[in-house]
């Protein structure tokens, strides 16, 4: 059945890219399987028509034939399952099958057929059998929010996150450990060469057609591509080498860092058993300072750069004197030049982000090696409402000298 990504998504088909994104974002934060009332098939459904939607060339194709036409659903647009097919300029052809047969009744693919005779995808087929391709587990994507001073010097997060992974027990291997105990490893005799593939780890189909025989590879069910069969399966996860479990992620937030930037953790997503392990995407969110129980609430980001308010007394403006700054560094003085009008910006040199060797590292971002933006300080003058009968006269004494 065609699936409608627009649906999917709740946009309209003129929708712009700027749309079909803010509606992905909605969408995925709201099935994420990791939330509470969360659904992992329509999480994986979202994904899917993200990333048809989001390419000019999957969606002039899904526009014209539909998620059931050339492209087919089996992966021509590079959905979740991975991209299939391709190879024929640009073109697929493995979703005619199923719409043709040979005299004998035997149902046969274009895609395999295009792609035998002209080196192309097909399911990894060429004439002679070609290599299937290895599957890969979907990417997961998930938000954090961290503290202003985290996006500011860098930091080093904890989070925990449920997802398919490698099992723990036969550390995916397959097999029963030999001693029975979790964390052993299986060796080379606790296996036997897979009986349906004889060891190949693929499996060679024949077709025929009006063309004549095709044949195509695709992966062994029975051992997932490895060749290999434990002779006593996993106990914990029954020979798949995979199981559903909760990670402990640590992931090191680099030194000045925009919210919404997008963070990935290679193999950190969803494990496949016999293929590789998808990404981990995970999406920072800056923790808005003034939201934070500190005292340098007006503290601001300006590229390399902090930016800060201070308000000074009328007398400091006029005779000079210092000031007491609170910053991400902690209190700092400086130096308030007589004369300063409202308005003017002070400089404090390497008190900004850090940037350059070594910023990404919690450890060092404040050393005196790394390099730093500076702090710009914007000055407000304090003009009192009222003053007192001895201010006044001394004020109206100033104003005799035409100060």
């Amino acid at each position: 059945m065609s699936k409608d990504y627009y649906k999917i998504l709740g946009v309209e088909k003129g929708a712009s890219k700027d749309e079909i994104k803010k509606a992905f974002r909605k969408m995925a934060h709201e099935h994420h399987p990791d939330k509470t009332g969360g659904d992992d098939k329509q999480f994986k459904e979202v994904n899917e028509a993200y990333s048809v939607l989001s390419d000019d060339s999957k969606k002039a194709q899904y526009d014209q034939f539909g998620s059931d036409g050339p492209a087919g659903f089996g992966g021509g647009y590079g959905g979740a399952s991975g991209g299939q097919g391709q190879g024929f300029g640009g073109f697929d052809f493995s979703g005619f099958s199923g719409g043709f047969g040979g005299g004998d009744g035997v149902e046969f693919d274009l895609g395999d057929i295009f792609g035998s005779v002209f080196g192309g995808g097909g399911r990894g087929g060429s004439r002679g059998g070609g290599r299937a391709k290895t599957p890969k587990g979907s990417d997961i994507s998930v938000d954090i929010e961290i503290s202003f001073m985290d996006s500011i010097f860098g930091a080093e997060k904890e989070f925990s996150l449920h997802r398919t992974g490698e099992c723990d027990h036969c550390k995916g291997t397959r097999a029963e450990p030999k001693s029975g105990t979790s964390g052993a490893t299986a060796s080379a005799n606790e296996f036997e060469s897979c009986k349906t593939c004889d060891g190949k780890g693929q499996v060679i189909e024949t077709r025929r057609s009006m063309f004549g025989a095709f044949q195509s590879a695709r992966i062994c069910d029975d051992c997932a591509g490895t060749g290999k069969i434990p002779k006593t399966k996993c106990s914990v996860c029954k020979g798949k080498g995979i199981q559903h479990k909760k990670d402990t992620i640590t992931v090191i937030i680099p030194s000045g860092i925009e919210s919404g930037e997008m963070l990935r953790v290679t193999g950190k997503g969803e494990a496949v058993t016999g293929g590789t392990t998808g990404d981990l995407y995970i999406r920072v969110h800056v923790r808005h300072v003034s939201n934070e129980k500190t005292k340098d609430s007006n503290m601001r980001k300006e590229g390399l750069n902090l930016a800060m308010d201070h308000t000074i007394k009328l007398t400091d403006s006029l005779l000079g004197g210092e000031s007491t700054l609170e910053t991400l560094d902690g209190p700092i003085t400086i130096s308030i030049p007589q004369g300063i009008t409202h308005g003017e910006i002070l400089r404090v040199k390497g008190k900004g982000v850090p940037h350059g060797t070594g910023s990404s590292n919690p450890a060092t971002s404040r050393d005196s090696s790394t390099r730093r933006g500076d702090l710009m300080v914007h000055i407000h003058i304090n003009i009192p409402s009222k003053i007192s009968k001895a201010a006044r006269k001394l004020i109206e004494e100033l104003k005799e000298e035409g100060i």
